[in-house]
């Protein structure tokens, strides 16, 4: 009966979980589907109108190319300058490597709103006009303690001699660098890279404090809020889960996977 009573405690206990996560994702993606004017109860049956409304609109279109240009940018310089960040402070010894590492980690400890206020005086102060190259360097300053974290710790000893053997065959630090050590880390960064994209497509403080005319699909987003609730914000938020399911299943299933068959 012991058992059975904590057999029974668990499932409920996960099935409890799973419902406080998901329930909500669920009913966005349903009311996308309403066909009526409000994505509330009664549903009153299936209908594509409004992702075909969607589709329709060169605004969000426009937010959605300005969202996807911004994660891959920022993402790709993120992942860059996390990798010779990485490689500089787990091959070489640096004067205080390690409140250098502290430094590199600690905007991930900071508010994203602290960070957007500070870059928006910064930018001020040297006159640089808000624009999506700004979201996007805001992006690379959240998501570079991300990359660096993730590729430094997947930076193990057993690298080094595999470098040292290519350095006795002749090659020099940035040969070993781009053709060594980069295809041995490859699957850390690009588990770095997807990550980086899905927290870049997602963000909304940032893009919204650093940008001006051209907007990213969650400012565009909260736009449309502003003017009430429909079943166009739900089906553009059902497609903005999509996207960032999907790059998680793809970093699952070609990344995690391979490198736990390893």
């Amino acid at each position: 009966m012991r058992r059975l009573f904590l057999s029974s405690l668990s499932w409920t206990y996960l099935v409890g979980a799973y419902a406080f996560i998901f329930l909500p994702v669920v009913v966005l993606v349903l009311f996308s589907f309403q066909d009526g004017r409000l994505p509330v109860p009664p549903f009153n049956g299936f209908s594509k109108q409004w992702y075909e409304a969607v589709f329709a609109d060169r605004k969000l279109m426009a937010a959605l190319g300005n969202s996807l240009l911004v994660a891959l940018a920022s993402s790709i310089v993120a992942c860059l300058l996390g990798f010779l960040a990485a490689y500089g402070l787990a091959r070489y010894r640096l004067p205080a490597s390690a409140l250098q590492r502290g430094l590199l980690i600690a905007p991930m400890t900071v508010s994203y709103l602290i960070i957007a206020l500070g870059l928006l005086a910064v930018l001020n102060g040297l006159n640089v006009p808000l624009s999506l190259m700004t979201v996007g360097i805001g992006h690379v300053v959240i998501n570079l303690p991300l990359c660096f974290a993730i590729i430094y710790a997947s930076m193990g000893d057993h690298h080094i001699n595999i470098e040292r053997a290519a350095r006795d065959l002749g090659a020099n630090d940035f040969k070993v660098m781009v053709l060594v050590t980069a295809p041995m880390l490859m699957p850390s960064i690009l588990a770095a890279f997807f990550l980086s994209v899905t927290f870049s497509w997602d963000e909304f403080i940032i893009a919204f404090l650093l940008s001006r005319f051209d907007v990213t699909l969650p400012v565009e987003i909260w736009s449309m809020l502003r003017s009430g609730l429909n079943p166009k914000t739900n089906a553009v938020g059902s497609l903005v889960f999509l996207v960032s399911v999907a790059l998680l299943l793809i970093l699952e299933l070609f990344l995690f996977g391979r490198t736990r068959k390893q």
